[in-house]
């Protein structure tokens, strides 16, 4: 059984930076996909939207609302996964989780196949 564990969010001001990191325990798989989704306030859980994925050969994938101010890297070392976000706007408000599993990266979506694990989210305020 893997187990995420978010951390790192907080708030900040509009322009700022926040660095988001999950730690992964439990057999994380090599040929795992791991992504970054945000749930907005007032939005519902199938409503969660991807912001960042990077695949089993370190292949990276963003959507356009967060490419050139989010990065996505991992420590395999570690067993941890960041998402650096720079350029922060009131818009990027939301909860924040990690999910990891089998499967692939699109649009910066990772999308499961069979199944996949999440953590239970880290907030993110960002005020204008």
């Amino acid at each position: 059984q893997v187990q995420l564990v978010e951390s790192g969010g907080g708030s900040v001001q509009a322009g700022g930076s926040l660095r988001l990191s999950c730690a992964a325990s439990g057999p994380t798989y090599s040929t795992y996909c791991m992504g970054w989704f945000r749930q907005a306030p007032g939005k519902e859980r199938k409503e969660r939207e991807g912001v960042a994925c990077i695949n089993s050969n370190g292949r990276l994938s963003y959507p356009d609302s967060v490419k050139g101010r989010f990065t996505i890297s991992k420590d395999n070392a570690k067993n941890t996964l960041y998402l650096q976000m720079n350029s922060l706007k009131p818009e990027d408000t939301a909860m924040y989780y990690c999910a990891a599993g089998p499967g692939y990266c699109s649009g910066g979506y990772y999308y499961y196949v069979g199944h996949s694990y999440w953590g239970q989210g880290t907030q993110v305020t960002v005020s204008s």
